[in-house]
């Protein structure tokens, strides 16, 4: 064979093998349809402000204790029960609407992770007459009748919940409503009574407040209201 002649037979059956082997991956991939993606994994929500913003309603050193011991503890043992448990949820709305086909294990802490992510987004630096505006206000007068009663309702929802748990703003519909959850539960999960798509959330358990206000939870309460940031409250609003 001459030289140009298996130079040119050589290109050619390099031509062709491409060919193949990249009708062969789209062959496998109209069979499979699309990439398989991964479980769900919780990761560490960076904060957009430091630990002492949120002083005089929430004290640096709670702050500090709550973000990097308790939560994070709960996003570690969640993923570590999402790898035992071998989770094919692919995001963590999605856990949490079949939660009651996992442990407690996985229940409590995939809670405890997402309800933090939430809580931490939703704190602003302290203001006075921090209040919402717009549509969200609209809505919350049409539900509630005023701010201040939606307040007073609130508060009565995070104070009368008995032990650990979460207060919360949720949208149901076109319709807000206010309830609370147990523990680490929270209105996304089947296993909740009180259902809805959470836009403001309260953590009522005692590591979130009692070094600073001890047994006064009321004031814990009160205290809230200053560092709501309520523009991120609106987003979720609208979503």
């Amino acid at each position: 064979m001459k030289t140009s002649n298996r130079r040119t037979f050589v290109k050619s059956s390099v031509v062709a093998a491409a060919a193949v082997l990249l009708a062969g991956s789209t062959m496998a991939e109209s069979l499979v349809g699309e990439p398989t993606l991964a479980p769900v994994k919780f990761e560490i929500a960076k904060l957009t402000y430091q630990y002492a913003d949120m002083e005089p309603a929430i004290d640096q050193t709670t702050m500090q204790i709550h973000y990097e011991k308790h939560y994070s503890a709960y996003v570690n043992n969640a993923n570590e029960a999402i790898a035992a448990e071998k989770v094919q949820e692919t995001d963590a709305k999605k856990l949490l609407a079949n939660i009651s086909k996992y442990s407690s294990k996985l229940r409590n802490n995939a809670g405890g992770a997402y309800n933090h992510e939430l809580f931490w987004s939703l704190l602003r630096k302290p203001t006075q007459n921090n209040a919402p505006t717009g549509e969200l206000l609209t809505a919350i007068n049409k539900s509630f009748g005023s701010f201040e009663k939606f307040q007073e309702e609130f508060a009565k929802a995070a104070a009368g919940q008995f032990g650990s748990g979460w207060a919360w703003l949720v949208k149901d519909g076109n319709q807000l409503k206010i309830g609370s959850t147990a523990n680490q539960d929270n209105p996304l999960m089947d296993v909740s009574k009180f259902k809805g798509t959470p836009i403001l959330a309260l953590d009522v358990w005692e590591h979130a407040y009692y070094l600073h206000y001890q047994n006064k939870r009321a004031d814990y309460i009160k205290n809230f209201w200053s560092v709501v940031n309520w523009d991120q409250v609106a987003k979720l609003y609208k979503n």
